[in-house]
């Protein structure tokens, strides 16, 4: 069964977020062969305060 972790910033709505595990596990299921049910997928928002590139938070970099 493959679980499949995802980090990423925070601020989707839950529409964006269902449409986004089912086309992973769509992906899962078509690239190798796993069935829908055993596919695990775990969301973690975080927020830009909290994630840093490049020794920059991105809550601080220019838009």
């Amino acid at each position: 069964m493959p679980t499949i972790r995802v980090e990423m910033f925070e601020g989707r709505t839950p529409e964006q977020k269902q449409a986004f595990v089912k086309a992973l596990t769509e992906a899962a299921v078509n690239t190798i062969g796993s069935s829908p049910e055993a596919v695990d997928v775990i969301l973690f928002e975080i927020k830009k305060s909290d994630w840093a590139s490049g020794g920059v938070l991105w809550s601080e970099k220019k838009k």
